[in-house]
């Protein structure tokens, strides 16, 4: 069972030379016979590379850990964390 959560894109310019636009999906998974149980799955790929990029299965431990420094950042930015 796969079910995703969300998906979207960076929101770094697309034309950049420097650094590639980046795309990202969420999804609850319980495909993975070795993580032994329910994981969050983060992709993260260059966009438009579908297939090509880094796939983490988090824990929900890990994902919370996730959660919390995505937080934290955005506190350090000014900005409200719901």
């Amino acid at each position: 069972m796969k079910k995703l959560a969300d998906y979207g894109a960076d929101d770094h310019p697309a034309d950049d030379p420097e650094r590639a636009q980046a795309s990202w999906t969420v999804a609850l998974m319980d495909d993975c016979e070795p993580c032994g149980g329910l994981r969050v799955e983060l992709t993260v790929e260059e966009a438009g590379q579908a297939g090509r990029g880094v796939v983490a299965h988090l824990a929900p431990a890990t994902a919370r850990r996730l959660r919390a420094a995505l937080a934290t950042a955005l506190r350090e930015m000014g900005e409200p964390v719901d």
